[in-house]
């Protein structure tokens, strides 16, 4: 789905990208619902402004990934891809205000966004740890094979010390990805990782 792959880019140009970006949230004001445009050239003008902004993103022209995601709005309010991209743009800027905002905008959307979900939790993981728990735990119930996204839900519920709702997530996570049992935390790591091989004792006759 090419919506996926788009979103799915951008998600990854969150851990890439780094620098300023120009942008001031302007969410009412980005809507031309009178714009006589036939709907499927539209939502071909939209694809192509968002391969753009990401292409803008990869080369970390942040104000032309900026104007990109905003023509897309233009075109479509409810793009989603358009509007985590802004938030991206935002949270990289340490606008942390913009980036919630935008992350907000794209979960009326769509709920059950997992990228804006985790991103996010991961805005507010330190000053609203409560709610970034309630974020992934709804981007764990959108991809429950996501097991890095459980993995961090069960590092932050380690953290506000529920070591039982932790070894939970973290249990899923290894049964998925044996590797990430070193990520687990060492009080609990015995209680996620499997049990150890018993020797079996040889005996000669």
């Amino acid at each position: 789905m090419k919506h996926k792959r788009l979103w799915a880019g951008a998600a990854g140009l969150a851990a890439v990208a780094a620098g300023a970006c120009i942008w001031a949230t302007q969410p009412d004001s980005a809507a031309h619902p009178e714009s006589k445009a036939p709907p499927v050239v539209r939502t071909e003008q939209v694809e192509t402004l968002l391969q753009t902004a990401l292409e803008q993103q990869r080369k970390q022209n942040f104000p032309g990934a900026s104007r990109a995601y905003r023509r897309a709005l233009e075109l479509d309010p409810r793009s989603k891809v358009a509007w985590y991209g802004l938030g991206v743009l935002a949270q990289q800027n340490g606008n942390m205000g913009d980036a919630q905002a935008a992350y907000e905008r794209a979960l009326k959307i769509d709920p059950s966004f997992t990228s804006a979900l985790f991103s996010e939790a991961t805005l507010l993981k330190s000053s609203r740890p409560d709610q970034a728990v309630k974020l992934l735990k709804r981007a764990t119930e959108a991809e429950p094979k996501a097991t890095a996204i459980r993995m961090q839900l069960g590092l932050l519920l380690a953290e506000q010390g529920s070591d039982h709702e932790a070894t939970q997530q973290f249990r899923r996570a290894v049964a998925a990805d044996p590797s990430l049992l070193p990520q687990v935390p060492e009080r609990l790591r015995g209680s996620v990782g499997p049990p150890p091989t018993p020797h079996r004792t040889e005996t000669t006759g």
